[in-house]
């Protein structure tokens, strides 16, 4: 067995479990299982609702682990036991990424580990962040610096809780991936189908690095929050059919001075007509990301990308090398979270899983464990 090397010795873990589809999750108190080597133990501050953890839960989508299961993959805490080799992150506030390579398999070794087949997810392969504590693996975690013990003191130029920071771990870093394999470059015209949370820190990402951004949904109310964060250039698609979007998506590129083609769309909102609207706007040699996720099939030409030479990519999770520089992003202010996130006691899961599960929630709900 590895020794441990710990702040504190945890002996019973609070966790709200999921133990079928459709049913209310329940609390439960269990004995915290011995670390194995590589594993260090994170006192939750904060866990993100994901819609995937609200599809697992209302059973339209299946976790691979079976269930009864802890949801969440959106974690942030701090590290109070840890085994040799992991020392290092004791006390240390971390973020946990939603998705850990194995770093063995082809894939891993070729440094692309963003497309491991063999990847784990809290949440969906093991237990996952609405407890008070989460066990992981310590190597793949990113350490906020400048971190004084405070779970809710501000940190960085940017002033956010570490709670907040939880949203790091997927709805911030999943479009940072994304915008990396696009290859966004400086001056590029990018363009964001559905700015809920993801799509709207995915643009803000974008600006950050350079491109002319245009937010496109069919909510004002997100397109003024996105305003708000600095991006000028908005598009409310209500009442309108591709060809309408793809007009007006041309003229605000050619007021921005943008090329007319080699465009870099992302879609963001997981949804069919958000998907099938952002294909048809494809131009000449651009790429579109597909980041939304749905449940159901959306009706494509594919070989319109033939004469247009466009690709389409799948972006899924993000390399945990660059959650540093995504982190970074966030402190330093250039990525706003606090406008699209809501924080509320996880004590109240079941209600906001029902509420993100009807629709009735405009922000991110991040689940605290005794607030």
């Amino acid at each position: 067995m590895t020794p441990n090397a710990s702040h504190t010795t945890v002996s019973h873990v609070q966790r709200w479990v999921l133990t079928a589809p459709g049913r209310p999750m329940t609390p439960e108190s269990v004995p915290a299982l011995p670390l194995s080597a590589g594993q260090v133990r994170v006192r939750v501050a904060g866990c993100g609702v994901c819609r995937t953890d609200v599809d697992y839960a209302f059973g339209a989508a299946q976790t691979n682990h079976s269930l009864p299961l802890t949801l969440g993959h959106e974690i942030s805490g701090t590290v109070v036991e840890a085994t040799r080799g992991s020392t290092h992150l004791l006390g240390k506030a971390v973020v946990v990424p939603a998705v850990i390579p194995c770093t063995t398999c082809s894939l891993c070794t070729a440094e692309r580990s963003a497309a491991c087949s063999r990847q784990t997810m809290p949440g969906n392969d093991q237990d996952g962040g609405f407890a008070e504590y989460v066990t992981v693996p310590g190597w793949p975690l990113a350490v906020v610096e400048d971190f004084a013990g405070d779970v809710h003191a501000p940190l960085g130029a940017a002033g956010v809780s570490l709670a907040e920071l939880s949203v790091v771990a997927d709805a911030v870093s999943t479009p940072f991936q994304a915008i990396e394999q696009a290859d966004l470059a400086p001056g590029d015209f990018a363009v964001f189908f559905g700015v809920g949370s993801v799509g709207g820190f995915g643009a803000q990402i974008a600006q950050a690095r350079g491109a002319a951004v245009v937010a496109v949904d069919v909510r004002e109310e997100r397109l003024e929050r996105m305003r708000s964060c600095g991006i000028d250039r908005t598009l409310n698609a209500a009442g309108l059919d591709a060809r309408a979007v793809g007009e007006r998506l041309t003229e605000l590129a050619h007021q921005a001075g943008a090329r007319p083609e080699e465009w870099k769309l992302f879609e963001t909102s997981g949804t069919v007509a958000g998907q099938e609207i952002a294909f048809q706007c494809l131009t000449h040699q651009a790429t579109l990301s597909v980041i939304g996720l749905t449940r159901e099939p959306a009706r494509l030409r594919l070989s319109r990308l033939a004469p247009l030479r466009a690709r389409v990519l799948g972006s899924w999770g993000c390399d945990p090398r660059h959650y540093p520089a995504a982190l970074r992003l966030v402190l330093e202010g250039k990525v706003r979270i606090g406008p699209f996130i809501k924080q509320y006691p996880l004590a109240e899961i079941n209600a906001v899983f029902d509420e993100v599960h009807h629709h009735a929630v405009s922000h991110r709900p991040v689940l605290v464990p005794n607030p």
